[in-house]
């Protein structure tokens, strides 16, 4: 069926989340001679923030700082890590189940003043 001369139809859609995550839905449109499923994910990030850490050590003394990650979605959190810069250490990964605050321990080991 063609409306309007085009082979599309805009269908808007309101989507109002009041958390970060990951949302499914399902669409079913009927006609008398077809029935079609859409499957939409709608994935909510929440804000962006910036973020600065500062680290203060006495030479070549290791220093660690928990960093928390609060995973307030509807669903389990993995995170996997990828630090950059020298002397910079932490998990490869971190896992943050729903509703809990999970810490991110990042290590800072200097090996010059």
């Amino acid at each position: 069926v063609f409306l309007g001369g085009s082979d599309t139809v805009e269908f808007p859609i309101k989507f109002t989340p009041k958390y970060a995550g990951c949302y499914h839905c399902q669409i079913l449109l009927k006609s008398s001679c077809d029935i079609r499923v859409y499957e939409i994910e709608c994935v909510v990030n929440a804000e962006e923030a910036d973020a600065q850490l500062e680290f203060l050590t006495p030479a070549y003394q290791t220093v660690t700082q928990e960093i928390p990650i609060s995973n307030m979605s509807s669903q389990d959190w993995r995170f996997e890590a990828v630090l950059e810069g020298q002397c910079f250490y932490g998990p490869p990964v971190l896992n943050v189940p729903v509703g809990e605050t999970a810490q991110y321990p990042l290590t800072f080991k200097p090996v010059a003043e």
